[in-house]
């Protein structure tokens, strides 16, 4: 597979990758090309704007939680199809896991996937400096290969001629120039962008304007000829048919290969039938962070998936056997979660009489028995509530126990965000056993229920997919 490819880099956060990554998607899509959009790293946030951009399920590669083996196989499974791939990296060009070396950098991705980068350059407090911090990030790791560069918050047209002068002797190219456009900018709060399905018609304002000033700014012809640069993808693409050693029909083929034809809110996936247990997915501008790849994992294992708003549908799906609730922001629409007194007293007593539950992070909160004192679903005798810390960071656990999503054992890797607190920590059952970096318990296993802040990516042990649709299918 040779499908032209780049990679969105900066020599640190705040650089203005976002608009330029999410810019380039919506301005090629708009000439009519099917763009594949990609993000470094474990952020659910940012992929939202690119589904936005492009009309396709925005998907992460991440070194640490999947494995550098599979982030080839995975970019190949979503850019199947594609005109192009644009991948948004993920802080400094060549920060990743912390103390692990290159791992889960944008730099070690863009050599994985054989991809030229673009490095996107805050040019608002220098001129000359440019061509020295440039030469460094382009020297610094000859497998990098930085095919251009694209100048942000430029101030004028003098400062302009300054930076492109002296980055002529940089042998790098300027492939755009961006001016100071506040129209472009995204609000953050406390876990940092707003997500795009909280925001609205102000969201597609926002991708919108950043396509045009994308557009108007950089030469599109020489970012495509540059993408076109990159050499074959070694391997094949990731199938999660064949992760599951599964054999392939129609039916399945079809089931998976729906997810990219919509936005990340894809209602169903597959057709309903006898055999295949009814999961129901949490969805909704309260529960926004999935990888689109454990949605695909269920239907190739056997379950028809179907999203549900817990905001808005006062009832599970119908024919719901097991739940799936991912992270997202339910402490912002806390007292709308707690209003639904129907849904939260379904989805209490489908957990409560034994049905698989997989739970992560923002799901955790939602199955406790109260957030910040508004009640929730009360599966777990615990309460939440929000605080000041950070907690953040890769983590490593092994499976305490037998659950439903995994056996005893079995080791998965994670990563953890959020600014809130469980008391008490861990049920009878704790979830997980983390390894590293600090060694402790955390989560709940009780019943079918598995509930823990880890998100973790199923592409990396998709045995937990169908472990846990078989237990929907005989529970």
């Amino acid at each position: 597979m040779s499908v032209p490819r780049l990679v969105v880099a900066a020599p640190s956060s705040g650089s203005g990758k976002t608009t330029v990554a999410t810019g380039l998607m919506a301005a090629f899509a708009a000439r009519g090309l099917a763009v594949s959009p990609h993000k470094v790293g474990p952020d659910y946030i940012d992929p939202g704007y690119h589904a936005l951009a492009t009309g396709r399920v925005g998907r992460n590669l991440d070194a640490y939680l999947s494995g550098p083996e599979l982030i080839a196989p995975l970019f190949a499974h979503g850019a199947r199809g594609c005109d192009l791939g644009v991948v948004e990296g993920v802080m400094g060009l060549y920060d990743g896991a912390a103390g692990q070396g290159e791992l889960a950098s944008t730099a070690q991705v863009a050599k994985l996937l054989r991809a030229p980068v673009v490095l996107v350059v805050d040019a608002s407090s220098q001129s000359r400096s440019v061509a020295a911090l440039v030469h460094g990030f382009a020297s610094w790791d000859t497998g990098v290969r930085i095919g251009g560069v694209i100048l942000n918050k430029v101030g004028s047209d003098r400062h302009e001629a300054l930076l492109r002068e002296a980055l002529e002797e940089s042998g790098v190219p300027v492939l755009g120039v961006l001016r100071r456009a506040p129209q472009v900018e995204t609000p953050s709060r406390h876990l940092g962008l707003v997500p795009v399905a909280e925001r609205g018609a102000a969201a597609v304002s926002a991708v919108a304007a950043m396509a045009a000033q994308v557009s108007a700014g950089c030469d599109l012809d020489a970012v495509m000829a540059l993408a076109r640069s990159a050499g074959a993808l070694p391997g094949a693409g990731w199938s999660p048919v064949e992760a599951l050693s599964l054999p392939t029909d129609d039916h399945l083929s079809r089931s998976v290969e729906r997810r990219d034809e919509g936005s990340e809110q894809s209602a169903v996936i597959g057709t309903p039938a006898p055999d295949r247990p009814v999961i129901a997915l949490a969805g909704g501008p309260a529960f926004t962070f999935s990888y689109a790849e454990h949605a695909e994992l269920l239907a190739a294992a056997g379950a028809d998936v179907v999203t549900f708003d817990p905001l808005r549908d006062e009832r599970l799906p119908e024919g719901t056997r097991g739940l799936v609730i991912g992270g997202g922001f339910p402490e912002v629409y806390a007292s709308e979660l707690g209003a639904n007194e129907a849904l939260r007293k379904e989805i209490a007593e489908l957990a409560l009489g034994g049905a698989p539950v997989a739970a992560e992070c923002a799901g955790l909160l939602y199955l406790c028995q109260e957030l910040d004192g508004t009640p929730m679903c009360g599966v777990l005798d615990a309460s939440a509530r929000m605080t000041e810390r950070l907690t953040l960071g890769y983590r490593d656990a092994v499976a305490v126990g037998d659950s439903v999503l995994a056996v005893a054992g079995t080791r998965m890797r994670g990563h953890e965000f959020h600014r809130t607190v469980i008391r008490p920590e861990a049920g009878s059952a704790p979830a997980w056993g983390v390894v590293a970096p600090a060694r402790r318990v955390e989560g709940f296993v009780q019943r079918g229920v598995h509930a823990s802040y880890l998100h973790t990516h199923w592409a990396s042990e998709p045995g937990v997919a169908r472990r846990f649709t078989e237990r929907c299918r005989t529970s």
